[in-house]
């Protein structure tokens, strides 16, 4: 990837973020930006950010899922 790729791909994350409104969204990529490499990440979340991930794993079990290109496609949509 070119140096102006990244550039613009850290451009539309930052716009990106700016529009987000859902608060455990948002919870969940500060916590990933605080965490360690060294650590257990698991154990940086927030209790909300762990339902979140097992709301996600349950989902998961019960088929409750989408393509890659749907949610993509949804999130392009808002």
């Amino acid at each position: 990837m070119s140096t102006a790729e990244l550039n613009k791909m850290k451009l539309d994350l930052i716009a990106w973020i700016n529009k987000l409104s859902d608060e455990n969204l948002i919870e969940f990529l500060d916590g990933l930006k605080r965490s360690k490499s060294n650590s257990d990440w698991w154990d940086s979340l927030s209790e909300s950010q762990k339902k979140m991930v097992q709301n996600g794993l349950d989902d998961i079990e019960k088929g409750d899922i989408i393509s890659s290109n749907q949610f993509w496609k949804e999130l392009k949509n808002g």
